[in-house]
């Protein structure tokens, strides 16, 4: 195999091990480590996109999508990365449906199959609906944890950022009312990049989040469902108003 193509391993090791290990070398210790790796390639199997949609009541061919990803790193249960993700997506339209709220637009739930390692769910969406690309209005993914939120990254124009601000000013109550430059998320990239989709992404509070990522920590007691539920409120707030709307998002 030529140079240039050649794989090498790589490994990720825990917050509490990094900060053993810098312990260690700042008590001037000679650090061994011993790493057994067990990671392998498996063979393709098949996998799918979970979606689901509330039809607008007067512009059903214009799109918000709200979403997170299904698959989860191995060694873990995945429910910060990204179950919680997932649940707060779907939770956006099982609230607006349980009040009675139809917005104009389209409100679609994307659960993404096959984020951690290729983003063919992503790109399988992008390739799916490259004809309709243009009626999407906005694209929101939640991947970064289900924590206290504190609003949105944003990718878009400054017009767009301005109504957004508007938007978010409705859940300065829970602390969720920034909008930070920035926005997207793994899977959204594929449409909204070739789409020229305005991009959000979940905000929270993240200091906590690597001390769980892909380890066999990320399990369901690590979620605060308080917290989740403030980011549950904050995602359907924000798809909703942008649904909507009487002008779509410039």
């Amino acid at each position: 195999m030529p140079p240039a193509c050649r794989r090498f391993p790589g490994a990720a090791i825990s917050s509490e091990d990094a900060d053993l290990i810098d312990r260690m070398v700042m008590r001037g210790e000679k650090v061994t480590i011993r790493l057994k790796m067990e990671a392998h390639a498996e063979p393709d199997v098949a996998s799918a996109n979970v979606v689901a949609e509330l039809r607008g009541r007067e512009r059903p061919d214009e799109v918000v999508v709200v979403s997170g990803h299904l698959d989860s790193w191995d060694v873990g249960a995945g429910a910060t990365d990204d179950g919680g993700g997932c649940v707060v997506a779907w939770e956006a339209l099982r609230i607006m449906k349980k009040l009675g709220l139809r917005p104009r637009r389209t409100v679609r739930v994307v659960l993404w199959t096959n984020e951690e390692n290729g983003l063919r769910g992503g790109n399988a969406y992008r390739d799916a609906h490259r004809a309709e690309l243009g009626n999407h209005v906005a694209m929101i993914e939640s991947d970064d944890g289900v924590f206290r939120p504190l609003g949105f990254g944003f990718n878009g124009s400054d017009s767009a950022r301005q109504m957004l601000a508007q938007i978010a000013s409705l859940l300065e109550p829970i602390g969720a009312s920034a909008i930070l430059r920035g926005g997207d998320g793994a899977d959204i990239t594929p449409s909204t990049r070739e789409g020229h989709i305005p991009g959000l992404s979940l905000e929270v509070d993240g200091s906590k989040y690597f001390s769980i990522h892909h380890t066999q920590a990320d399990t369901v007691d690590k979620i605060d469902p308080a917290e989740m539920a403030r980011c549950a409120a904050a995602m359907t707030v924000m798809a909703y108003v942008i649904a909507d709307a009487p002008m779509r998002l410039q």
